[in-house]
């Protein structure tokens, strides 16, 4: 049966994918965005865009009245002079829109240590966010709980061309489970269109197993024929002042910062590995479905 669904964030690397699929299996879309440019190729599969800001109370309002379900998260803003503020303004706004629009079913990207409410730098807005959506009456959640992006290795790319290694300011040797997003944005999807989960809910999705960022460096090397291609933890005054330099706000960095070094104490670690929280596509099929191409690109 056809659902109508509202995805926000439907230019985003998860939100592209669950658009993709549910337009696929001919549900009603509404696809938000702030800019929806590149959302245009969806409109031929059937798709109604619509460009707004995720605090747009009203324009959101009006698109979830009609709806069955809505796929909500938190995104970044890196010029926030106080991201904590920001998190809890969108937190807010969204719980305003679920509350005005009375729609019944909201599956929500969350992370692997939204559990942690502190020291885990933006993930502890994740976690608030979390625990606000629960106290919502008669609305079905479910929180998924994605592990550590694989995607994430994308944007150190020019980092591997221009210096010949691989580095972000987190551990390379703690492994944690990485996932790709497309195993993310079916799972999510599964649930938009069957809404087969009630009151408050968690889903992990950690991927087919965890991985050291030095091990993926690894075979990232392999691919790109550099063999021993490195893996360095950068110093976290040196990361700093590379993401301020690109224009990033100097608390939003402190929260990324603190993200990345706190993945050691295990924070990501924390959701149970079963089959219902594995997923399929390993770290070697990424680097050479996705990876490989992206490099050569550049």
């Amino acid at each position: 049966m056809k659902k109508k669904i509202v995805v926000l964030g439907a230019t985003g690397t998860v939100g592209s994918k669950i658009s993709e699929i549910l337009l696929n299996e001919g549900h009603l879309v509404t696809l938000v965005a702030r800019h929806i440019e590149k959302l245009e190729k969806y409109r031929e599969l059937g798709a109604t865009l619509l460009a707004a800001d995720i605090t747009d109370v009203d324009t959101l309002t009006s698109a979830f009245k009609t709806a069955d379900a809505a796929f909500v998260l938190m995104p970044d803003h890196v010029k926030a002079e106080n991201v904590r503020a920001y998190q809890r303004e969108v937190t807010g706004k969204l719980i305003e829109v679920i509350q005005n629009s009375g729609i019944k079913y909201i599956v929500n990207m969350s992370s692997l240590g939204a559990h942690m409410h502190e020291g885990t730098g933006i993930m502890a807005g994740t976690g608030e966010q979390e625990v606000r959506l629960n106290q919502l009456a008669d609305v079905n959640v479910i929180h998924i709980r994605s592990a550590y992006f694989m995607e994430n290795m994308l944007r150190t790319i020019g980092v591997v061309k221009n210096l010949g290694l691989n580095g972000t300011a987190a551990d390379g040797d703690h492994a944690i489970p990485m996932v790709a997003t497309r195993d993310v944005a079916k799972v999510a999807a599964g649930y938009l269109s069957n809404l087969d989960f009630n009151g408050k809910v968690v889903q992990a999705v950690m991927g087919p197993r965890d991985y050291t960022l030095r091990e993926v460096t690894g075979l990232i090397g392999k691919a790109i024929g550099k063999s021993d291609l490195a893996y360095v933890q950068f110093p976290v005054d040196q990361a700093k002042q590379a993401f301020l330099k690109n224009g990033f706000s100097e608390d939003f960095v402190d929260n990324l910062i603190e993200m990345a070094t706190s993945i050691k104490t295990g924070f990501m670690n924390y959701q149970k590995r079963d089959n219902s929280t594995t997923t399929s596509t390993t770290a070697e099929e990424f680097v050479n479905e996705l990876y490989l191409p992206a490099y050569k690109a550049i």
